[in-house]
């Protein structure tokens, strides 16, 4: 299962050789909920471990769906990711992802790469995969902002499954050492949906920051909801 994963993850690190090199990236905050494989350009040997966690706070059902990672750049410009979704106290999933940078571009304000994300369903043994391309802009001092658009729920040889559409935008500011901004997550398909997360980034410490994020939730055939969620990150 790990193996069937772990291919396509090897196919982005071939084309991602020398991709960061001695570059300077521009500083662009990852999205709360839609979350990457460490900044583009990451630096070979950067380490992070995190958790997100998510709740709806109506309906009957209020499971929080929470998820350990850890992410590791094995090379300049490379990372890649080890994920455990939860729902409540069920490890629902396996999830692996791959990052690549591709350099930057508008002398340096732009940095984009893309990424793949292998998930393993548990419970009904199926593999999914998703591939997208991400360009972030720093634009000033204060604004930023970092688009993904790409293909997710491919199954290979599952005809009865047909891939969505992934997009996901996110506008940020800076304020001192935090910064305030806004995700807005949409794919199509049957499972498909919308999310808009408002959220606040803030450091606790040298090596530790939380995020925190309130928004709304509508998936294909059910109610809108409002949503919370929460995500503590580790820096080594």
């Amino acid at each position: 299962m790990i193996a069937r994963l772990l291919v396509p993850a090897a196919v982005i690190a071939a084309s991602a050789a020398d991709a960061a090199g001695g570059t300077e990236y521009p500083d662009i905050p990852e999205p709360m909920v839609f979350d990457m494989v460490r900044p583009l350009g990451a630096r070979r040997g950067e380490l992070e471990t995190n958790v997100l966690a998510l709740s709806p706070l109506s309906g009957q059902e209020r499971t929080i769906e929470w998820a350990p990672e850890i992410e590791y750049a094995v090379a300049d410009g490379f990372a890649i990711e080890f994920e455990l979704p939860f729902e409540g106290s069920r490890l629902a999933e396996f999830k692996v992802g791959a990052q690549a940078t591709l350099g930057t571009l508008d002398g340096g304000r732009i940095a984009h790469g893309f990424q793949y994300l292998g998930i393993y369903e548990r419970e009904s043994d199926t593999t999914s995969h998703a591939l997208l391309y991400m360009i972030g802009r720093r634009h000033s001092a204060r604004w930023s902002t970092m688009s993904m658009i790409g293909v997710g729920d491919v199954r290979v040889g599952q005809s009865e499954s047909t891939a969505g559409l992934l997009i996901n935008h996110s506008t940020f500011y800076d304020i001192g050492r935090s910064r305030v901004g806004l995700e807005l997550n949409y794919k199509t398909g049957h499972d498909g949906g919308i999310l808009t997360m408002a959220q606040y980034h803030a450091p606790l410490s040298q090596k530790i920051s939380v995020q925190l994020g309130i928004g709304i939730d509508k998936q294909r055939g059910e109610t809108t909801r409002p949503v919370a969620g929460a995500r503590i990150v580790k820096e080594f």
